[in-house]
């Protein structure tokens, strides 16, 4: 497995591929999900940016607070910067499986496309089971990326794409055995919806789009495609949007469960 760095320039990338369209859309969706409440203390594992804390900021206000963990400092920066002013904010580095935060001290947690990336996923959800109160709840958000249909005129390039797209993660089927994981930590109301993401056209605002230069980057590395066939899977996906043939979809997935009470 060959996954993205998580260094200043990707975090440059994602500052901008954060305020897409779809990705609002599933922030929102996220934020309806966890169901955050004024004075609740909320987790967020492998925050990133930042993005989740900072609006979770105005749902709990001040009489509430909001924890982000990250295991990148460069992540953890831009979070900081993002959330400056606030004093019932705090970050700290740490990976998923051991986030450096007190047991039973959270009313919620959530963690976004990023169990996917971690190689001992019931570890990490043993440890979120651990940082909720009893009757806690939770919301993990991951992609299968086995759903994904992408239209190319090279059905073979685009099948070697995606196959090493997938070197990128630990688990890209990851929501298949996700409830199974989540009940074996001791969750409980284990639920799932899934959501669509498509989009017809070369559209700068979907996910697909967004995604594409990280995805053409990372492609281009030697031990993946190469850069010249990168390059060209790349140049194909612009040419048919121009001409009014791109076409791309994909099943994100969000859980979410609770802690006995």
């Amino acid at each position: 497995m060959g996954q993205l760095v998580f260094d200043e320039s990707t975090a440059a990338r994602l500052e901008t591929m954060y305020r897409k369209r779809d990705v609002l859309r599933r922030r929102r969706l996220v934020r309806e999900a966890l169901a955050a409440q004024p004075g609740e203390r909320i987790l967020d594992v492998g925050c990133g940016p930042g993005f989740y804390v900072a609006e979770l900021l105005q749902e709990v206000g001040p009489d509430g607070a909001v924890v982000g963990v990250d295991a990148s400092p460069q992540m953890l920066a831009a979070a900081a910067k993002r959330c400056e002013g606030h004093d019932n904010v705090a970050f700290h580095q740490g990976d998923a499986t051991a986030p450096p935060v007190p047991d039973a001290s959270f009313d919620a947690a959530l963690s976004v496309q990023v169990l996917e990336y971690v190689e001992d996923v019931q570890a990490a959800l043993a440890r979120m089971h651990r940082a909720v109160r009893p009757g806690g709840r939770v919301v993990v958000w991951d992609i299968d990326w086995a759903t994904v249909s992408w239209h190319s005129s090279d059905p073979g390039r685009m099948e070697r794409a995606l196959r090493a797209w997938d070197e990128h993660l630990a688990h890209p089927s990851l929501p298949r055995t996700l409830t199974a994981h989540m009940r074996a930590a001791g969750f409980e109301d284990v639920r799932v919806e899934g959501h669509a993401f498509v989009t017809n056209e070369l559209d700068p605002e979907a996910y697909a789009v967004a995604t594409l230069p990280v995805i053409e980057d990372y492609l281009a590395q030697p031990a993946r495609l190469g850069r010249d066939e990168a390059k060209a899977w790349g140049d194909e996906q612009r040419e048919l949007g121009a001409r009014g043939e791109f076409f791309f979809a994909c099943v994100q997935f969000c859980f979410t469960a609770k802690r006995p009470g």
